[in-house]
């Protein structure tokens, strides 16, 4: 089969289609005919050499995809309710920049109602990393404030419109008009972080109570900022490190809010947890996805054939949503 394997570290040049073996089937896994892949910040900095696969995981890239189901592994369980032909979407390990990837069942999810299967593609990595993040982890609750860095790529256009789904107040930063307007558009008071200083926008957008919850994609540069925009009892959940992974931070700020700093990954998580995640994300947010709450915001396609190009248009950092690969 077609696929994108880890080589050399670089920039998106080092990039190529190859032929390698279709994946075996594991006993509790789903073969799934890819009809799209997600590309996510994981790829690119795994592309660089800075996010190594998880022990055993397949050397090709992609840690989401739709497809149709193939084949089903003897220990798939009849309630995971699986059958081949279904079109499904799947959270990876890796292995998503290929024609054909075998995923667990517990991390395989029918395609929602109304959705198109290849725009579903944008869904499962995103849905799961905010979902666990923002619901699980730093339990939100109804009416609280959530301040969503990044709100207008794949993880922030999502979490824009799962937050408002489920009750929650959104305000984000953006570096452009345009990504404002295309903020404001999906339910979020957009901020933008070239012209304001978003603490002082949180502060004042807030009546001064401050951001519940800070949901941070850029890492050391903004963990100081973060807590002084932070609510009492505040909770910052560090989910990238786009700006370094060394900052520093007031202690007695910290301890005075009584806040909380968070930092997770998705990708290292065991089975059991991602299997916990998914069964969250089929409860609460699926239901939101087919009442037309939260829809894939797609920006660009690109042929798999295409890859290294998608990975330098990812890169530029123009999009707003998500790009994907289609085999």
């Amino acid at each position: 089969m077609r696929a994108v394997l880890e080589t050399t570290p670089g920039g998106p040049e080092v990039l190529a289609v190859t032929d390698v073996p279709a994946p075996d089937l594991r006993p509790d896994g789903v073969r799934i005919r890819v009809r799209a892949a997600g590309i996510n910040r994981a790829d690119a900095m795994q592309r660089e050499g800075r996010y190594p696969v998880p022990p055993g995981a397949s050397r090709i890239f992609g840690l989401e995809v739709s497809g149709t189901v193939l084949e089903l592994g003897p220990e798939v369980p009849g309630d995971a309710g699986l059958a081949v032909s279904d079109d499904v979407v799947a959270l990876l390990d890796s292995g998503g920049y290929a024609e054909e990837v075998v995923a667990p069942a517990a991390q395989v999810l029918p395609v929602p109602a109304g959705v198109d299967v290849v725009a579903a593609a944008g869904l499962p990595e995103v849905c799961a990393t905010v979902f666990s993040n923002v619901f699980m982890t730093a339990a939100a609750r109804e009416g609280e404030t959530v301040l969503v860095h990044g709100g207008t790529g794949g993880i922030g256009t999502n979490a824009i419109q799962m937050c408002r789904a489920l009750g929650l107040r959104v305000l984000t930063t953006v570096g452009s008009p345009e990504k404002a307007a295309a903020a404001r558009e999906l339910g979020a008071q957009a901020i933008d972080y070239r012209e304001e200083d978003f603490v002082e926008r949180v502060k004042e957008l807030t009546d001064g109570h401050g951001a519940d919850i800070v949901l941070d994609v850029v890492g050391a540069a903004y963990l100081g900022r973060n807590l002084d925009a932070l609510a009492l009892n505040g909770r910052i959940v560090v989910i990238g490190a786009q700006s370094g992974r060394r900052g520093e931070l007031d202690l007695g700020t910290l301890m005075a809010k009584r806040a909380a700093v968070i930092g997770t990954t998705l990708r290292s998580r065991p089975a059991g947890e991602k299997a916990g995640i998914m069964a969250g994300v089929r409860e609460h947010v699926w239901p939101q996805v087919e009442a037309g709450r939260i829809v894939p915001v797609v920006n660009r396609t690109f042929p798999l054939d295409e890859v290294a190009r998608a990975h330098e248009y990812f890169d530029s950092g123009t999009h707003i949503g998500k790009v994907l690969l289609v085999p």
